[in-house]
């Protein structure tokens, strides 16, 4: 093979000199300059950046979210007849289409916020800088933004004025004016614009203040409502009409400085006049639409005009729950009632005494001892373990322990049964299943009916010691009524569950025999025990609960489809007076139920047994109720029992004596002496 055999030669071209290839490997490539490789990475680094500055305001500024409501739109809620009974949000009506626009209104607009809006690029140099020589001097405060940079600011930035806020405006302005057409812009700007009076929109301010749709209005109208954007609280022509107008004057002005209409004209226009058509007047809160709208806000999508959204609320119901509160003698105390069907449905609401006064709603927020009430889940542990309503329980003075409830009056009945104890609520049989059963039962009991709130695992929860809102208790004993458990409490018609849906999240049921046990518990307490006051022509069921020292006074019960909550106390949480859960608390409730449940008006008081017709289950003492205290004197107290007779504790010749007026007749001992 020759020295040039074409296979081994290289480089096989021709002007290739034998010397410029040593030892049969390539000459190195040329070394660029470094002048060149610098400017490489600065565009590779250019590049980079806008890549990720696109990435990032793709992110940040979607341009979808221009095309809807920068505020939330107005939501009217309805009870479940279709009767507006609240209505919150923006006043927001469709977007404006710049084709269909008059030109005076675009103009309007455009002479006095941005009159080079449609040869800038987004940001305009001129109006920066026309901007800074006013603000140096003395000609007032200009902001010098766009049109385009302020539907970036209220669409996507949040007010604050800073350098940083400023560059993004800047930056997305520039993002906008890229992939929007100018018209598209415009259109925004003016579907959201704020017009004052949380009017939204110039359509929906147009049909304020002018009872008429922007396609219609008038030069001097459309000259008001551009003026109006600078400062829309304190230019909104209803407030403030004369410094509406003269605003209203200088847009003519402008539009005629800007040759889009003759100054002619600009001076002939009349003052525009408002015309505020009379609407009918829906509240903006209540207690129940305040719990309700959040749900509303979910169940809809963002979209432009006035939303409306059916309830489960009953106008008939919510009336009747009102006039039953109204009627009630409550002193200085607050109240609260919840009315509900039995799949969880909230069909009555009063969260207080007055909403305008106090819009807190205290059967909805506040968290207060639910006294006695909270035995419910006491009794169905109870139940759980094997116990029936005939089940002997030990109800005498505890003891033991450092934990020692007493029942009201110091009274007790030594062996009774557990349906007699559930009846008269006493005190020391709650403390005692607590310690028999644990805590761990008594509060799955309580987890199981849909009770929330934290809970304390200690011996006075048996007493109801735990903080739970007046909604979650009732919604708890919808589940004894329902027969399902847990109900949740609801304010919008719920569909029925998929096939599915139901196998995954289907409630569980009470068993047949527990089920007619607690029932028969709850029957007791008002047809023997401590809810005699809300008995009905009907049956009802439910629990009287009065907290430590009358702080709180409650009753929840059921009757036909209803399940009611009602609580009454101070927020203070100073004791009531003479208030105790079977008095004020259980009147209101079997008032309420008397209008609400067809054939449930109250029933006459049940007559007492005669002698020949003993009571077998003899009488029932209430023994959950606090006694009232009255000081005479520095010696002399006088303490009232709810059904328990009179105490006076005195001295009489320097020997303290307790004398006791009851049913038993008189009895007076020296005080310390064993009863």
């Amino acid at each position: 093979m020759s020295e040039r055999d074409p296979v081994t030669t290289w480089p096989p071209h021709a002007e290739m000199h034998e010397a410029d290839w040593q030892g049969g490997l390539p000459p190195p490539l040329p070394v660029p300059s470094r002048k060149w490789y610098w400017i490489r990475r600065g565009i590779a680094a250019a590049l980079l950046v806008v890549m990720l500055l696109v990435a990032w305001l793709a992110v940040t500024a979607p341009l979808s979210k221009s095309l809807q409501p920068i505020a939330p739109p107005r939501i009217t809620l309805l009870s479940a007849d279709g009767q507006p009974i609240a209505r919150k949000g923006a006043v927001i009506d469709r977007p404006v289409k710049a084709k269909d626009l008059p030109p005076h209104v675009k103009q309007a607009f455009l002479a006095i916020e941005d009159r080079r809006f449609y040869s800038h690029w987004g940001v305009d140099p001129r109006g920066l800088a026309r901007a800074a020589l006013n603000n140096l001097g003395s000609g007032g405060t200009q902001g010098g933004s766009t049109i385009t940079q302020q539907l970036a600011k209220f669409t996507f930035l949040t007010p604050e004025r800073t350098m940083t806020r400023k560059a993004r405006e800047m930056l997305i302005a520039f993002w906008l004016e890229f992939w929007l057409t100018k018209d598209e812009i415009l259109e925004r700007y003016l579907s959201n614009a704020y017009f004052g009076e949380n009017l939204y929109g110039l359509r929906a301010a147009s049909l304020h203040y002018f009872y008429r749709q922007p396609e219609k209005l008038t030069l001097s109208q459309a000259a008001m409502l551009a003026g109006v954007v600078q400062a829309p609280s304190r230019l909104a022509p209803t407030k403030n009409p004369k410094l509406a107008a003269k605003r209203a004057r200088m847009v003519l002005a402008a539009m005629a400085d800007a040759a889009f209409i003759p100054e002619a004209r600009a001076k002939a226009a009349p003052a525009a006049t408002t015309d505020v058509r009379t609407r009918s007047e829906v509240p903006t809160g209540t207690y129940f639409a305040d719990w309700a709208m959040p749900g509303a806000r979910s169940l809809t999508r963002e979209t432009y005009g006035e939303i409306r959204v059916k309830t489960t609320l009953d106008a008939g119901l919510q009336r009747a729950a009102r006039d039953a509160i109204g009627r009630a003698n409550l002193g200085g105390a607050q109240v609260a009632l919840v009315a509900m069907r039995q799949n969880g449905e909230v069909v009555a609401m009063i969260g207080g005494r007055s909403y305008k006064s106090s819009p807190f709603n205290r059967a909805t927020q506040a968290k207060r001892q639910p006294g006695s009430t909270f035995k419910l889940f006491v009794y169905l542990a109870a139940l759980r373990s094997g116990m029936t309503p005939d089940t002997i329980v030990d109800d005498s003075p505890i003891t033991e322990g450092t934990y020692r409830p007493k029942n009201y009056g110091d009274r007790y009945r030594g062996k009774i049964t557990l349906k007699q104890a559930f009846a008269a609520s006493s005190n020391v049989v709650a403390v005692r299943l607590y310690r028999q059963l644990g805590d761990k039962a008594i509060i799955k009991a309580a987890r199981d009916l849909g009770i929330r709130s934290a809970l304390a695992a200690d011996p006075s929860l048996a007493l109801g010691s735990s903080g739970v809102t007046l909604l979650e208790l009732t919604s708890a004993y919808a589940s004894v009524a329902a027969r399902n458990y847990p109900v949740r409490a609801h304010a919008f018609v719920q569909e029925e569950p998929g096939f599915l849906e139901g196998l995954w999240s289907s409630p569980r049921s009470f068993g047949s025999r527990e089920h007619a046990m607690l029932t028969e518990l709850l029957r007791a307490t008002i047809t023997q025990g401590t809810g005699k006051g809300a008995a009905l022509a009907i049956p009802a069921f439910g629990k009287t609960g009065t907290s430590q020292d009358s702080r709180d006074a409650l009753f929840v019960g059921y009757a036909g489809d209803l399940v009611v909550g009602v609580w009454v106390g101070k927020d203070d949480n100073s004791p009531l007076r003479s208030v105790t859960g079977g008095g004020l608390p259980a009147r209101i409730w079997r008032d309420f139920m008397g209008r609400a449940v067809k054939g449930a008006r109250a029933a006459a008081p049940t007559p007492k047994p005669t002698p020949k017709e003993p009571d077998p289950e003899g009488d029932i003492i209430p023994l959950d109720l606090p006694e009232i205290p009255i000081k005479i004197d520095e010696n002399t107290n006088v303490t009232i029992g709810d059904g328990q007779g009179v105490r006076v504790s005195t001295e009489i010749g320097g020997v303290p004596l307790d004398l006791t007026l009851d049913k038993d007749g008189l009895d007076i001992r020296e005080r310390g002496a064993d009863r």
